[in-house]
């Protein structure tokens, strides 16, 4: 079987093996491949395996010879699926492999707004070590999460994780999800109003659909709490970035923490990079080496299923 990757530095830049697809068929990695050299890298290809380039209709349409594309990722929206499915091509994604950093992340967002630590640190080796202490009253106040109610926004893997975790800090936890679900003893199940006007943090954890995407704009902003922070590491498109923006910059929201942007990288002009009290990191919370690896390990695994006739993990 021909095996081509088509965006491999993303996922290993150097420091892993790609030896459990070696052994499947004949490999072939590209670093990066941009969008005018998909199809052309592509033709031979009986099995692709990709991170972030897009296939519509008209590109998979001129691929006969595939019939596997392993994603390099829990999310598919950039494959066009249904197409996919009538030509004959399996997709198959990597479910909750990098579950435990992205609610690590969400956390660690989370904290970054209550204890400023980053503000702290730069104050003190700018000898602002007496002013860093007055900061604390004032411009960086410390905010304890023990007592307060933490809202999660869908309740898959990540959003147990995330969850479990609040509850550790002592948190009261209220849940948001589409499917109606057993719930943890301690945490409550309630529709998104009351969720974002009861939370002092919420938490992003659903997919990007049609359905949810710009959910979090104008309106639902507005039932938060003026003391609220918003963590976003599901997908950046779940958030009106100019609703958010506006909150933030009004004091109408305190903070927000986001891992995922709606374009990325974002455009120089996004009103979030120059939002009151909003920190973004550059879509990281998948990219530990031990996440990583796993994602290379279940993308094997997959293409041997599908080898096998019994293919896993299939979103199409």
């Amino acid at each position: 079987m021909k095996i081509v990757i088509l965006d491999g530095g993303t996922t290993n830049p150097g420091d892993l093996s790609w030896n459990p697809l070696e052994a499947l068929g004949e490999l072939t990695v590209y670093d990066s491949t941009p969008p005018e050299l998909v199809i052309p890298r592509s033709l031979e290809a009986e099995a692709l395996i990709l991170n972030r380039p897009a296939l519509d209709r008209a590109v998979l349409a001129q691929l006969p010879r595939l019939r596997f594309i392993g994603l390099l990722a829990t999310g598919y929206n950039a494959i066009d699926t249904k197409a996919a499915r009538e030509l004959g091509i399996t997709v198959c994604n990597v479910p909750d492999y990098c579950a435990e950093l992205v609610a690590q992340q969400t956390i660690s967002l989370l904290l970054c707004l209550c204890s400023n630590v980053h503000r702290y640190s730069e104050a003190v080796k700018e000898g602002r070590w007496q002013e860093a202490v007055s900061l604390n009253y004032s411009i960086c106040p410390l905010t304890e999460l023990s007592g307060k109610t933490l809202g999660i926004v869908g309740f898959g893997n990540i959003g147990r994780r995330v969850a479990a975790l609040g509850q550790a800090f002592g948190m009261k936890v209220l849940v948001y999800s589409r499917m109606a679900k057993e719930l943890p003893a301690g945490f409550r199940q309630t529709e998104l109003p009351e969720l974002f006007s009861h939370s002092d943090v919420v938490s992003l954890h659903c997919p990007l659909t049609p359905e949810t995407r710009g959910m979090v704009g104008e309106a639902l902003l507005s039932f938060m709490k003026p003391t609220a922070f918003l963590i976003n590491t599901a997908r950046g498109g779940l958030i009106d970035s100019r609703a958010l923006a506006e909150a933030l910059n009004t004091g109408r929201l305190a903070g927000a923490g986001l891992d995922v942007m709606e374009q990325e990288p974002p455009r120089p002009d996004d009103p979030l990079l120059t939002a009151k009290n909003c920190v973004i990191t550059p879509h990281i919370a998948w990219s530990s080496r031990e996440a990583r690896a796993r994602l290379i390990e279940t993308v094997a695994d997959n293409l041997k299923a599908f080898q096998k006739g019994t293919p896993r993990n299939v979103v199409n």
